[in-house]
């Protein structure tokens, strides 16, 4: 766990650097970097997704995790927890109006992907955590810009990365024979066509926002598509 805790750190000190810094940063440059935290995002989302070797399982398991996510309103609950410690916990204070933005998007951005996953097994099985320190050094440049360009929201977000990542970890040795490397692979795929819709978001470039956090259940799926698949293809 030791190495999630650092992650956790990693995220508090880069957002916090970044939110300092944003008071002597003019707002057109804030914007600019958005744009620019946005491309990098579709380029994260772009990569991840074309490494798919099962492109049909990328669209079942999206389908099926989006309607599972809706059915559960994670979107919602999500938005709610930003929403609840920005008027609970901050008390007024912060009241910038990317402040749930910048919680949801930093907790997808650093929770979705290969790294997370692989890193938390090896974390948990092997007590090799050369992975997740690899990530975290990511995160603290990810968690500085996202910080300058959406506040503090973005710091709440390392109490998401402490639960998801840690529980990863901690269940590590339950998950990790269910985890060959087509099946995180095909997570990674699912996980990349997710950020993919955080970057339309963070352009707003459609008028509906597309509720990223719905999608999450889709991550999970390549656990049972994949084995089930090759059961079937097998018999067929």
């Amino acid at each position: 766990m030791i190495a999630v805790f650092v992650n956790m750190a990693t995220v508090l000190i880069g957002s916090a650097i970044g939110i300092v810094f944003s008071n002597k940063i003019k707002k057109n440059y804030i914007n600019s970097i958005i744009t620019a935290l946005a491309l990098v995002t579709f380029v994260i989302g772009i990569s991840s997704a074309v490494a798919t070797n099962d492109l049909l399982c990328v669209i079942v398991c999206m389908a099926f995790g989006t309607m599972l996510g809706e059915l559960l309103r994670l979107d919602d609950r999500i938005n709610s927890a930003g929403d609840f410690l920005k008027s609970r916990v901050l008390r007024g204070r912060f009241e910038g109006n990317r402040f749930t933005e910048g919680f949801v998007s930093a907790c997808i951005l650093f929770c979705v992907g290969s790294m997370t996953i692989m890193g938390s097994l090896e974390a948990g099985v092997n007590r090799d955590y050369s992975i997740i320190f690899a990530k975290s050094a990511l995160d603290f440049v990810s968690a500085m810009m996202f910080g300058a360009a959406m506040g503090i929201g973005v710091s709440f977000s390392a109490l998401f990365v402490l639960v998801f990542q840690g529980a990863l970890t901690l269940l590590a040795g339950l998950v990790a024979p269910y985890l060959s490397q087509p099946i995180v692979n095909e997570m990674s795929a699912v996980g990349g066509t997710i950020l993919i819709g955080m970057g339309f978001n963070m352009l707003e470039l459609s008028e509906k926002r597309v509720k990223v956090a719905n999608m999450l259940p889709a991550i999970f799926l390549p656990i049972a598509y994949v084995p089930l698949s090759a059961w079937i293809a097998g018999i067929v």
